[in-house]
């Protein structure tokens, strides 16, 4: 009876070991989108995460894990070189000579970017999107077009100037250098301009809002009515996660949506990424994105 006992316990024991290593070897980089930063410390003294927890989480999975900080408003190729700049240090000093890039939003375009267009497709083994825009979001089309160019250049020096006091990271901020990147003409040269690397594998996640629902989604609820006006006039479909239409969140190798629980109205923009954990009530966060690491790295 002892030794079954012990048996049982060291089968225990082993899967425990299993499954806390699960990552061990993964080198990850959580790439933010607009009005983002690095959760290492995070935004108003550590009180503001971006990812709610995933970072850490993965880690406690085993794999080694940055979220780099750039820019919080720009625009592709500013945010692009900062991050290049970031990896160029953290990944030797973290023993890793390939990363799989998890971009959000406006990050999985500066993923893209970084690849193609500043050579960096070597240090890459993966890019996977989650909600990004790969054919643009409406609504920046929209905003900018209400304000006129001969505003355009006051209107940037006062937001711009706000994005500094508020993030005061001492990056450069544009804030109309931002919309523009964000908007279904850009994404069009972009697309054009930005072919994928051989070797590298793309794929990409994407959500959707059932309606606009001012008690799971008080942020996205005013917003989704516009991205869905928007996605159908640029024809792109009304489904979107309050922020870009679900046809532009697909790209690459397409994995589907993440599973909402029985009670959620869909998961928005800002869930996604577990924001200051807003998303963790209506799905698995954690376990979307071990999985969705699990898939880079091929199991």
């Amino acid at each position: 009876m002892k030794q079954l006992f012990l048996l049982l316990a060291a089968a225990m024991l082993s899967l425990t070991s299993l499954q806390a290593g699960t990552l061990t070897g993964s080198c990850v980089v959580l790439v933010h989108g607009i009005l983002g930063f690095d959760d290492t410390n995070g935004l108003a003294g550590g009180l503001v995460k971006y990812w709610g927890g995933v970072d850490q989480y993965l880690r406690n999975q085993g794999a080694k894990v940055a979220t780099p900080g750039s820019s919080a408003a720009n625009d592709l190729p500013t945010r692009a070189n900062q991050i290049k700049t970031y990896l160029n240090t953290w990944m030797p000093a973290n023993g890793c000579t390939k990363v799989h890039l998890i971009g959000h939003s406006q990050g999985g375009l500066v993923s893209r970017y970084l690849v193609t267009n500043l050579g960096y497709g070597s240090k890459v083994q993966t890019i996977t999107t989650v909600d990004s825009l790969h054919k643009g979001a409406p609504m920046a089309d929209i905003v900018l077009g209400v304000i006129p160019s001969w505003l355009q250049p006051f209107a940037n020096a006062a937001l711009s100037l706000m994005a500094k006091l508020l993030y005061r990271d001492g990056r450069p901020q544009d804030v109309i250098a931002m919309g523009k990147s964000l908007t279904v003409s850009y994404s069009t040269a972009l697309n054009n301009a930005t072919p994928n690397v051989s070797g590298i594998s793309y794929y990409s996640y994407a959500n959707t809002m059932a309606f606009a629902d001012p008690i799971q989604h008080p942020i996205m609820a005013l917003t989704y009515p516009i991205t869905w006006a928007g996605g159908l006039f640029y024809g792109l479909g009304s489904a979107n996660d309050g922020v870009v239409p679900l046809s532009s969140q697909k790209y690459g190798t397409y994995k589907g949506t993440a599973s909402s629980r029985w009670f959620a109205t869909g998961i928005d923009h800002l869930q996604a990424t577990n924001f200051e954990w807003s998303g963790e009530t209506y799905f698995d966060v954690t376990g979307w994105y071990l999985s969705i690491v699990k898939n880079a790295r091929g199991y």
